[in-house]
């Protein structure tokens, strides 16, 4: 992590007409690096997010044995193939901050025999209960120490012979999804997972793109995904574009900043990651998707935003898992327009970096917005006249995501607001303040 720092915003931002570009998907740079350490050969991964949680993901790779260079802003993995992990020095991988690489570097390190390793994280994610993917792991024969322990550091011992299962995810969990399907592509015969709750697909995509032996069928309601494993995988070329949660705090910017417009250029608009922009235009939010193709596997396209009077909603709990990084920043939008908005089926968010109802709840009262909420609940009675009086100090606690939103909120109200541990900004988007000072103002 970098050095800690704080910023201290004074004034409300003025209106702006601009065009940018934002930090590239750290969900797939992720992905498409984790699988291509199990690809045979070189795979040329353009535009991969430089983030502190990405740096980690190539880090912990280079210690198993994979090689990886960067040339001509490209990453090149030279993949050894499936279940080519060497044991690393001291047998420890430290993954920062990242449940995303924790979990799936976790599920591929479970299905490599004579491979022990401990897997440790900084403070906040040592605090995150890793049971959600020690059960499904478990069951296809890795073993996990301690035994009783169902939180980083853990030490994994991969199995030599996993045993492909049948997985119910329940929880609308991309991370634990994508574990069991890292796992599954090292098992010998057919792993299925059930999806009772949609989310994010772009392992699903990668794989499918590589033309792994995946197939997701479509009944009623869910998703049946099946993986062949234990078949040589090819290497790739893949291009990373924009990462629409990079691109939500200046939709909602713009949104509320009066005579405001701005054209976000190449964003990742797959269907799975836009309920954030979906739920906006139920609150009568003047957005488009322009020029949207199809590349690799991924929606594509330009998001143009226009400021305007937003409504209050119930949110539908339909749109939650396309929308779980976003809620931090619907929550902020719901603090300063008319009306109460409610949001429902969101417990998850209590099991991210914080506990993400709790900390914008904290701030949100401070300055005199009444909320109430429940353990998957929470109504904010929103008021577009309010001020700040004195100096707000918000303490992220390592969450990127809630740093983001209080920089937000500083940008939209009257008065100061203090945020401290912004160094957390860098796990998923370094760029996020010489943005702002850039095409706004200094921050």
């Amino acid at each position: 992590m970098n050095k800690k720092f704080s910023v201290l915003i004074k004034n409300k931002i003025t209106k702006f007409n601009k065009t940018i570009l934002v930090e590239n998907d750290k969900s797939i740079s992720h992905r498409a690096l984790l699988i291509a350490s199990q690809c045979i050969g070189p795979s040329n991964l353009k535009g991969v997010l430089e983030s502190e949680d990405v740096k980690n993901t190539i880090i912990c790779l280079k210690k198993l044995g994979v090689k990886i260079l960067k040339k001509n802003k490209k990453y090149i993995v030279y993949g050894n193939g499936l279940r080519s992990f060497r044991k690393p020095h001291k047998n420890l991988l430290y993954v920062g901050n990242s449940g995303t690489l924790a979990r799936m570097l976790i599920a591929l390190v479970a299905t490599h025999p004579n491979l022990k390793v401990k897997v440790s994280g900084d403070n906040s994610l040592n605090k995150r209960d890793m049971k959600r993917i020690i059960e499904p792991l478990s069951k296809i024969g890795c073993t996990f120490y301690p035994r009783d322990k169902t939180t980083l550091p853990l030490t994994i011992e991969g199995t030599s012979m996993p045993l492909a299962q049948k997985h119910t995810e329940t929880l609308g969990s991309a991370q634990v999804k994508s574990a069991i399907l890292l796992a599954a592509i090292n098992t010998h015969g057919i792993t299925t997972v059930e999806e009772k709750k949609i989310s994010r697909n772009h392992t699903e995509n990668l794989l499918t793109a590589i033309k792994a032996s995946i197939k997701v069928k479509k009944i009623k309601k869910n998703n049946l995904i099946s993986l062949r494993g234990q078949e040589n995988l090819s290497n790739f070329n893949l291009e990373i574009h924009g990462d629409p949660s990079s691109a939500a705090p200046f939709i909602v910017l713009t949104l509320l900043t009066a005579g405001s417009k701005l054209l976000i250029k190449n964003v990742n608009c797959n269907p799975t990651r836009i309920g954030f922009i979906k739920i906006l235009k139920k609150m009568n939010a003047n957005i488009r998707i322009k020029n949207l193709k199809k590349k690799s596997g991924e929606h594509v396209g330009n998001i143009f935003v226009k400021s305007g009077s937003l409504k209050p909603i119930s949110c539908p709990k339909e749109l939650v898992s396309s929308a779980i990084d976003e809620f931090p920043l619907l929550f902020i939008i719901a603090s300063v327009i008319k009306g109460v908005c409610k949001f429902s089926g969101i417990n998850e968010l209590r099991h991210k970096e914080s506990d993400r109802i709790k900390s914008i709840e904290i701030g949100l009262n401070q300055i005199g917005i009444k909320t109430k909420s429940t353990i998957d609940s929470l109504k904010i009675f929103g008021n577009p006249n309010i001020k700040i009086k004195k100096t707000l100090e918000v303490y992220p606690k390592n969450d990127h995501r809630i740093a983001v939103s209080y920089v937000i909120l500083g940008l939209l109200l009257e008065g100061k607001i203090k945020i401290h541990n912004c160094e957390t900004i860098n796990t998923s988007f370094p760029r996020f303040l010489k943005i702002n000072s850039q095409s706004w103002r200094k921050i």
